[in-house]
């Protein structure tokens, strides 16, 4: 089993990340996959390409078709970009659970699909922090998760790590070696344990489905930010498209409220689930971000579909 790093050379918030980790000991050349680079260092093989990387999909399956060795996670450096031009450090999982099929997705991926979310997202949002800390861009640089957006497709588990929001901070190359001292440190290749493995045996298996809120996640992020917390996959309130009952909105209930937002929650819940085996997957509800027939709608839905919802302390 290998790790799949997946950087961009049209991208300098993804390329200079990259080139910083190629900087630090132990990587050898790999072999190529349909014009694009690899290296190799343990048990993490670093891909550079030349295109975009949000419709690369299945790079696990080409890689393993490639090379016979099999995939067993994804991690992509990239930019972000902001309305605000905040400058920010980023982590998220990926998928576009709540689109329809026929729709044609903005930035890759499948249309109902969602990637299962990449352990690691929670225990690299804290270790970020620390790592942005120490080299002083804190408070400069906002460290944040984002909500579940965007391809590329695969049916490994996936994250996004990016540098945002501006040209000017994506070149950053403080923002850069923060990225790869995280790749480095989070993966165990300077020969400290890794950070963020799953497995049964973890103390604490609760794992946090968000659910609702603004694309930044600030009531999950609250959570997530406390040590030994997992998540999930984050679907913001424009991933739960729900369509206004003609009805009295206090009588709403879950037959007769139209969009995908069922969907997208099923996607994610069963996505989440084949992530975490053996994990106790729990919804949290950003509640301030709902009207009363959409807060009503989705915890009779979560109570049919047998999906647990968790308070604060309750992921603690």
């Amino acid at each position: 089993m290998v790790i799949l790093l997946v950087a961009t050379t049209t991208d300098p918030a993804s390329i200079n990340p990259a080139n910083a980790l190629l900087a630090m000991p132990g990587w050898t050349p790999g072999p190529s996959l349909q014009g694009m680079k690899s290296f190799a260092n343990q048990q993490v093989r670093l891909l550079q390409q030349d295109k975009g990387i949000v419709k690369e999909d299945h790079l696990d399956v080409r890689w393993e078709e490639a090379t016979g060795e099999v995939v067993d996670e994804l991690i992509f450096f990239s930019k972000h970009t902001a309305v605000s031009n905040r400058p920010a450090l980023t982590v998220h999982p990926i998928g576009v659970p709540h689109l329809r099929e026929g729709e044609v997705p903005p930035q890759g991926g499948k249309p109902g699909w969602a990637a299962p979310p990449n352990p690691r997202i929670g225990p690299w949002l804290r270790l970020l922090k620390k790592i942005a800390q120490s080299y002083n861009l804190v408070p400069e640089f906002e460290i944040t998760l984002e909500g579940t957006h965007h391809g590329p497709e695969t049916n490994k588990p996936a994250m996004f790590v990016e540098i945002g929001s501006t040209e000017e901070y994506w070149m950053r190359l403080d923002a850069a070696k923060v990225i790869a001292q995280l790749a480095w440190e989070g993966l165990g290749l300077g020969g400290e344990p890794a950070v963020g493995n799953w497995s049964r045996d973890v103390a604490k298996k609760k794992v946090l489905l968000g659910i609702g809120g603004g694309h930044y996640a600030p009531r999950h992020l609250d959570i997530v930010q406390k040590d030994d917390v997992w998540v999930g996959h984050l679907l913001s309130g424009y991933c739960l498209p729900m369509e206004d009952p003609s009805q009295s909105k206090a009588e709403a209930n879950t037959a007769v409220i139209g969009g995908t937002w069922r969907q997208a929650i099923e996607v994610a819940f069963k996505t989440t689930k084949s992530a975490f085996p053996g994990g106790d997957i729990m919804a949290h509800l950003d509640h301030k971000s709902f009207k009363s027939w959409q807060k009503n709608a989705i915890t009779a839905f979560l109570a049919d579909q047998n999906i647990k919802i968790g308070k604060p302390n309750d992921f603690l």
